[in-house]
């Protein structure tokens, strides 16, 4: 298919084409092109969607990097006697096109930092406070590699960093750092201008873990978030930090409550924070803890920022990856399951999260603890 960059698009009048995002729901997530219609690739042959848009609009297809949308077959019937182009780049180009002068940066982080303390103080600012001071997970002295992956949820956290440090509550050091694995240019490039932009003075330093990756056939996400916590906590005590900050969220812990009953038989929680086991002396901490994923969202559509999800240099993008390497697939269908509990039950999400703080031993028929297993029948 005949490509189309954004430039060459913002010549045209709106109302001659239309976007159309093939990309899958986990992406779409995470944002999409104003206006556009989304169908998945593999409906494009039958997509009502597509015999209802006039046929004098240019249909503009994309995907994250542009590489499925290039390849996409004009011959398939629906597309056919249609003006049909694939945007170059893909949503990352035209994330990367919005770039502006530094007059405009300087705008942005102004109005970022004002939404954090004024519109969004009581969902974000307000948990975040919350769930360090809960779980003293910053503490006098402390040094912390404030871990960036390029997505909404670290980008944020760094910001709310910056602005727990001007309280001057507790003296602490902070080190935002950002470990390239492999990113093609456009996507370093995209986590570089949102830093700059946000006023975030990252550091960053590479690894070849999509390299290593690259050639493992089974459970290959599963590998790469374990190779990337490794790295991070290396790099970070060489720099001279105790503690890395990991940007996982509520939705993140009441998923993983679930995923861990339903598809591993077994009852833990995500940990606010956890002492390393490989290097001594450092400690993971989650500030998000507390912060819901929806008021995350509003909060960069409210400041029109646009983040990477994930990667990955040997697909489209790495729509299998996660946080801790189970696939999007499963956390997507257990994510919709509690939208659909919360429908019956409002209080489905508190009582998730709230079952792993209520755990009574007596009514449990085996336990571990420290590596060792407990059975009832041990004191019964």
């Amino acid at each position: 298919m005949k490509e189309i960059s954004y430039e060459e698009i913002k010549t045209l009048t709106e109302d001659t084409y239309v976007f159309i995002d093939i990309r899958d729901e986990g992406l779409t997530e995470y944002g999409m092109i104003p206006g556009a219609v989304r169908i998945f690739e593999d409906d494009l042959e039958n997509s009502n969607e597509l015999s209802g848009i006039p046929l004098d609009k240019k249909l503009i297809f994309y995907c994250e990097i542009g590489r499925k949308s290039r390849e996409l077959d004009d011959t398939i019937e629906m597309l056919k006697d249609r003006d049909c182009y694939s945007l170059a780049g893909g949503y990352i180009g035209y994330v990367r096109s919005g770039i502006r002068d530094e007059k405009d940066i300087e705008e942005k982080r102004q109005r970022v930092e004002e939404s954090i303390r004024k519109k969004f103080h009581k969902q974000l600012f307000t948990p975040f406070a919350k769930a360090c001071k809960t779980y003293k997970l910053i503490e006098e002295g402390d040094r912390i590699a404030v871990c960036i992956s390029g997505g909404k949820d670290s980008m944020l956290m760094a910001k709310l960093f910056q602005e727990i440090k001007r309280h001057r509550q507790v003296e602490f050091d902070l080190t935002f750092l950002v470990m390239d694995p492999g990113y093609n240019k456009d996507n370093r490039e995209l986590i570089e201008s949102n830093a700059k932009a946000l006023g975030i003075p990252i550091t960053i330093f590479e690894s070849t873990i999509f390299d290593t990756v690259d050639t493992i056939e089974k459970n290959p996400c599963y590998l790469c978030a374990r190779m990337r916590r490794g790295y991070l906590y290396s790099k970070a005590k060489e720099l001279g930090c105790n503690k890395i900050a990991l940007g996982h969220h509520y939705d993140d812990v009441i998923e993983t409550i679930l995923m861990g009953m339903l598809y591993g038989g077994q009852i833990q929680t995500m940990m606010p924070k956890l002492h390393s086991t490989n290097f001594e002396g450092m400690e993971l901490i989650r500030p998000l803890y507390l912060v819901r994923e929806r008021d995350i969202r509003l909060w960069r559509d409210y400041n029109d920022l646009h983040f990477l999800q994930c990667a990955c240099h040997f697909t489209d993008t790495c729509t299998s990856c996660n946080i801790d390497g189970t696939t999007s697939s499963k956390r997507l269908e257990v994510k919709k399951l509690i939208a659909n509990l919360k429908k019956i039950n409002p209080f489905v999400e508190a009582n998730i999260f709230k079952s792993v703080e209520n755990v009574n031993l007596d009514t449990v028929i085996e336990y571990k603890q420290g590596g060792v297993r407990h059975h009832f029948l041990d004191d019964y």
